[in-house]
């Protein structure tokens, strides 16, 4: 989980003073979903401020499963943030060498086969006895 969180905090911001009523809210959803705050390699602000009265930030986070061993760390990259005032975050994802085989049925387009089969599904779903869909349960047990 990744983005711009819009929220200040010391947390993940040792020049930033101050301490979000957020913050809480955020890090509660990220454990639900069984994720982790994920500190940068390169710690930097990851938005530059636009103008004079703001100063640069730390408001771009990334949260990822500490036990999923695909994705590593991130990393800020501020040399590429112009022309946006964010600072691209990119994170290393692991592809295994392994070749996966892969094979797959198929019906040819327009053939005979493709006809029975489209026919034969036809027949059956016209077939469904529908005068007893009475609740969730009913219509799950006539679709199976």
């Amino acid at each position: 989980m990744t983005g711009d969180f819009n929220i200040r905090d010391n947390n993940w911001d040792p020049n930033y003073p101050h301490y979000s009523i957020h913050t809480k809210d955020l890090l509660t959803l990220a454990e639900s979903l069984g994720l982790d705050l994920s500190p940068p390699l390169n710690p930097n602000p990851t938005r530059f401020a636009d103008n004079l009265h703001d100063t640069n930030s730390v408001i771009d986070l990334v949260f990822i499963n500490p036990n999923n061993l695909v994705f590593g760390q991130h990393s800020l990259h501020p040399e590429l943030y112009r022309p946006l005032d964010h600072v691209p975050l990119i994170i290393e994802v692991g592809i295994s060498e392994t070749n996966i085989d892969n094979s797959f049925w198929s019906i040819c387009k327009d053939s005979e086969e493709e006809k029975n089969f489209i026919k034969a599904i036809t027949d059956n779903i016209l077939a469904l006895d529908t005068t007893n869909i009475t609740s969730k349960e009913n219509l799950e047990t006539i679709v199976q």
